[in-house]
């Protein structure tokens, strides 16, 4: 019997360790690649890392197909409490499927989250994880932190909040984000608050909106950008190993610009 408890605090219980996995989080679906390809199955269609992984897709990550999901006979189901619905869990849980639901707000929270699950899974400490672990633990600081607003989406505009791994993550680094100590962890300011919200960098990921250089920082020329890797940023998995590095070179590569004349900035 191998048992333990998973981030909800939910006792997760199977005979030995599981050998059919499938993943309904793109970060988890890579962090099980490359630790035992083996033993995963199915993953969702946005499950696009590592490249060339063939396993059955069973949806999104919103909707998935609970009943290819229970066809596919997995010993273990892998789910998220933001990415994934309660009713797609339960459903599983009720048809007697195992799931492990993660759920990381820090830096230090996935490492061990990760460090759990994979321990469950019978797959030890992969080099990844111990590489990631070392890294944070001496990631640099800045005696001044940087305030920072992070735009994660506009149509309306969406910014990054606090009590957030992506915002734990730049904290570590030593950008502060000046929506921190909103309620929300997905605020919605208009695009005049957040031009006038105090922040001396605007942080562009690519993910969940694909901001670049001709959408997006046109909205803000008088504020300095950064347009980063949005996978590097948000997804905790094998990326923690080069994240400290690789946002933290992006985030100096920071530029000025204004978008083409007449352009609407909505």
């Amino acid at each position: 019997m191998t048992a333990a408890l998973d981030d909800r605090g939910d006792r997760v219980e199977l005979p030995a360790p599981p050998r059919r996995v499938v993943s309904l989080v793109p970060s988890l679906t890579e962090s099980i690649a490359r630790s035992n390809h083996d033993i995963l199955i199915g993953a969702t269609d946005f499950c696009v890392h590592p490249a060339g992984l063939e396993v059955r897709r069973i949806g999104g990550s919103k909707y998935p197909r609970v009943p290819d999901i229970i066809g596919c006979a997995p010993d273990l189901v892998l789910a998220n409490m933001e990415e994934n619905r309660k009713e797609d869990v339960d459903a599983l849980r009720t048809a007697g499927i195992a799931v492990w639901v993660t759920n990381p707000r820090t830096v230090i929270e996935a490492i061990d989250s990760l460090r759990r699950l994979l321990a469950f899974c019978g797959l030890g400490t992969p080099d990844w994880l111990a590489i990631a672990d070392r890294s944070w633990m001496t990631s640099p600081r800045r005696d001044r932190p940087v305030p920072v607003v992070v735009p994660v989406w506009r149509r309306p505009w969406v910014v990054l909040g606090g009590d957030t791994f992506a915002s734990d993550l730049l904290a570590r680094l030593g950008y502060v984000n000046v929506f921190a100590d909103e309620p929300q962890r997905y605020p919605r300011p208009t695009l005049a608050e957040i031009q006038t919200c105090g922040a001396r960098l605007v942080v562009l990921p690519d993910e969940p909106y694909a901001f670049t250089a001709d959408d997006g920082p046109e909205c803000f020329p008088d504020q300095d950008c950064a347009l980063v890797d949005g996978r590097t940023l948000t997804w905790y998995g094998p990326t923690l190993a080069t994240a400290a590095d690789v946002i933290g070179r992006q985030l100096q590569e920071m530029f000025r610009s204004s978008g083409p004349p007449g352009r609407s900035a909505d």
